[in-house]
């Protein structure tokens, strides 16, 4: 069995009810939730939600939403491990045991369902545990710096001050968009963090990764999609 599992919650603050929050006119959540029911990778695809709101919309849009979550894992401290955990424990309780989940962001319009079959894809055709969402790092990570107390520039590597860009590794990071994980196999990996040798990553191109945080990441994600959607319709 495979689940679709997103997670979202209804005190976002510093973009007030951001997931359900209009989005190149429908709700934002409901790219997450219509790109995972058009994959027809997963038997189940469920919002996990404390809102009432947030789940009705879910539902609108083709979700399922079984159960609301507590309010101890709603609040700004909750983290993405514990809901998951909460929503297979649910699933266990009710006679379902998946071996793959798929968590996947409420906001991320810009997912899609080909990026989610090549996760699966990738996962099963490996032995690690979870097969994450990444993008490469816009600048050398080797050339970054911290502002000091005394408000003064501190390199964290100057060592590669002099050197070439095409001469420094790539980074890379979480793209905030899905993650697979077989869970039979974290079971057996036990605690270790996921950004380890346990992951393999699916790489997406810089232009399709959207972070929302704020009003003005916001706003540049409506304007970066629109020229998406623009440029795929020419």
């Amino acid at each position: 069995m495979k689940i679709a599992l997103i997670p979202a919650r209804g005190g976002s603050k510093r973009i007030p009810r951001k997931n359900i929050r209009l989005f190149h006119g429908k709700p934002i959540i409901a790219y997450s939730i219509e790109a995972a029911c058009r994959s027809g990778l997963f038997d189940r695809v469920i919002v996990s939600t404390d809102d009432e709101e947030i789940a009705s919309t879910a539902r609108d849009y083709g979700a399922e939403t079984p159960f609301l979550r507590p309010k101890p894992l709603a609040d700004d401290d909750a983290g993405t491990g514990a809901v998951i955990q909460h929503a297979l424990d649910w699933l266990a309780e009710n006679d379902a045991e998946p071996e793959y989940l798929c968590t996947i962001y409420a906001t991320a319009p810009l997912i899609s369902e080909d990026d989610l079959a090549e996760g699966l894809s990738r996962l099963q055709a490996s032995d690690a545990v979870h097969a994450i969402s990444t993008t490469s790092m816009p600048y050398p990570i080797q050339r970054a710096f911290r502002i000091t107390a005394a408000g003064r520039i501190e390199m964290f590597q100057p060592e590669n001050f002099h050197k070439k860009s095409q001469d420094l590794e790539p980074g890379y990071h979480d793209a905030g968009q899905f993650y697979w994980t077989h869970l039979g196999r974290q079971r057996l990996a036990g605690n270790r963090i996921s950004f380890s040798e346990i992951s393999i990553p699916i790489v997406m191109p810089r232009h399709r990764v959207l972070d929302i945080d704020t009003e003005e990441d916001w706003i540049q994600a409506e304007l970066l999609f629109e020229a998406f959607r623009s440029r795929h319709k020419n």
